[in-house]
């Protein structure tokens, strides 16, 4: 399947992306809404860092160490900021689609995708109502993103509905158990917005998420066990892969594998599905 007809799963009859009128709106106005607190600017002077280059490096492989052979695979990355796992995805040979609530964060995305050369389509939308055909993608990517939306189980319901059966999710999250946690808490109680509200995950839960989503918990490791100090990172951050063994406690990233069953009803909302933000229909991918 080529791009332009992954693209299809996502446009509405008039070939605008589906959502992203509505959803500019939506992102002023809710209260909710942490995610377009973060800035491409602030991407970028964290990977420019030596702390966030060696952290990105290593929860980038975590993630795609669960995700297996990307060749032909259609993914969705969800929460996709300012693009890099789209264009590592694409990169691997997948046919990928990036989301995002931010037109800031898309905007950086497609300049990013233009210099790497990466053909992959973008739309803005919520990941709490996500405008796809159900059973579109074989796997989903969604990186720190269920940490900030307002109702992650409903997230996690529309992720499974748009995975094929036997397809994959594979979130990134942030680790309750870590000394990145609790700055990060200590931040939201001293007035900081962006992580007021942020969820900071037990493996526990996110087997709960995933079974309340109707997804089987397939495999998890845990990385950046060294703190938020960039002479620690450079010390630690080869070794961080010989504690993974430790799981959950001090790491700040957990890297969490879920499969929708193969045995799940096939004929469930396989019909066209309504796009909310458009009111058009889209055609149920084939």
């Amino acid at each position: 399947m080529d791009v332009r007809t992954l693209g299809a799963l996502v446009r509405g009859t008039d070939g605008s992306l589906a959502g992203e009128r509505v959803e500019t709106r939506r992102e002023r106005q809710s209260p909710d809404n942490d995610a377009d607190l973060v800035q491409p600017e602030d991407y970028a002077r964290w990977r420019k860092s030596r702390l966030g280059a060696i952290t990105e490096r290593i929860e980038q492989d975590a993630i795609f160490a669960l995700s297996g052979d990307l060749g032909g695979k259609r993914v969705l990355d969800l929460g996709s900021g300012d693009g890099t796992y789209s264009v590592l995805a694409y990169q691997r040979g997948a046919h990928v689609v990036g989301l995002d609530l931010s037109g800031a964060m898309l905007e950086a995305s497609r300049r990013r995708a233009a210099v790497c050369g990466s053909a992959i389509e973008w739309c803005q939308a919520s990941a709490h109502l996500l405008p796809f055909s159900s059973s579109a993608f074989d796997l989903v990517i969604a990186v720190t993103a269920l940490c900030f939306v307002k109702d992650p189980v409903r997230a996690a319901k529309e992720i499974a509905r748009v995975l094929r059966p036997g397809g994959s999710l594979i979130i990134g999250e942030l680790g309750r158990y870590s000394p990145w946690a609790f700055l990060r808490r200590v931040r939201g109680w001293i007035g900081s917005s962006r992580w007021r509200h942020a969820r900071f995950w037990t493996l526990q839960q996110i087997r709960g998420l995933f079974q309340q989503a109707g997804l089987d918990f397939r495999s998890a490791r845990g990385c950046v066990y060294y703190p938020p100090i960039g002479a620690a990172a450079r010390l630690l951050g080869d070794r961080d892969r010989f504690l993974s063994p430790l799981g959950e406690i001090g790491a700040a990233f957990l890297a969490v594998r879920g499969d929708k069953p193969r045995q799940a009803d096939s004929c469930r909302n396989q019909d066209s599905i309504v796009a909310p933000s458009t009111n058009r229909r889209l055609q149920r991918a084939s």
